[in-house]
């Protein structure tokens, strides 16, 4: 078992004082089967008023708005969260199980195609080749690793707004890509799949009381009788390295910041995330 701080940034500077702003941070860990949330505060800077609810999937909202002038925002949130590695993958459902009027029903928001993990007739068929091949837990395996070799990884090289398809006609991509093409192979073949956020410490081998630059990271949970979770651009299971935040069909449903201001000019953004190992 690991403990983690981990502080999260956000900075915007507006070319021109914005009069009023409303926002969702969704920067906030929930505690699940494999991490414990110790301690999560969201604050601005200037102050604001804000609650917090649990949005439709599952992930924590913090909700805040600012009604005075203000030419600057930074949004930080710090968590202490103890994480374990994740329990072996489940596989009890079969393709059959997968394919029944009951799965299909009751996870029909997690098999459709959304902007950023469109239909494509070229993964289905490359899915309907890993089906055959493979067990839904195996085939889940087998979908990342086709990933990775269909992308680079390559920091830059898309934005938020890029789809799977778009990384995919690149060659590269950054890690919501990877999850993104990760997705698209899933829901074609039938394997419900949810976009995970959150956060990576880079080291394995992590020294306690270092803090280090970390980074937002995202990765897949598939559901083969039982959730479990897979990263696609390390090509890995998630250990103790990992801290998540939320869940959603896509990128959108997960973004950390969102919201709307009242003003001129566009902003300047920068984000910085430290983790420190604590135990």
């Amino acid at each position: 078992m690991w403990r983690m701080r981990v502080v999260h940034t956000t900075g915007y500077a507006y070319q021109a004082p914005v009069t009023a702003s409303y926002n969702e941070a969704r920067l906030t860990p929930r505690s699940n089967g494999r991490q414990n949330v110790i301690l999560n505060r969201v604050e601005t800077i200037p102050a604001s008023r804000s609650y917090r609810y649990i949005d439709y999937w599952g992930t924590a909202v913090t909700a805040f708005d600012l009604h005075a002038p203000h030419a600057d925002l930074t949004v930080m949130s710090s968590s202490i969260v103890e994480t374990e590695p994740q329990e072996p993958p489940a596989g009890d459902a079969g393709w059959s199980e997968l394919r029944s009027e009951a799965v299909i029903d009751r996870f029909d928001e997690l098999l459709r195609p959304t902007p950023h993990t469109p239909a494509s007739k070229r993964l289905g068929s490359v899915g309907r080749k890993i089906a055959k091949a493979h067990a839904p837990v195996d085939a889940v395996v087998a979908a990342a690793a086709w990933v990775r070799g269909a992308l680079d990884y390559l920091p830059g090289a898309t934005s938020v707004h890029s789809s799977g398809l778009d990384a995919l006609s690149e060659g590269r991509g950054v890690g919501q890509d990877f999850v993104h093409l990760s997705l698209m192979l899933l829901r074609g073949m039938g394997i419900p799949g949810r976009y995970v956020s959150g956060y990576l410490h880079p080291r394995s081998d992590a020294v306690v009381g270092d803090t280090v630059d970390g980074r937002s990271h995202a990765w897949i949970e598939a559901w083969t009788g039982n959730w479990w979770s897979y990263d696609p651009t390390n090509d890995c299971g998630i250990n103790e390295q990992y801290v998540s935040v939320g869940a959603g069909r896509d990128y959108t449903d997960v973004a950390p910041l969102k919201g709307i201001y009242s003003g001129e000019g566009a902003t300047d953004l920068d984000v910085i995330v430290e983790v420190t190992r604590l135990a």
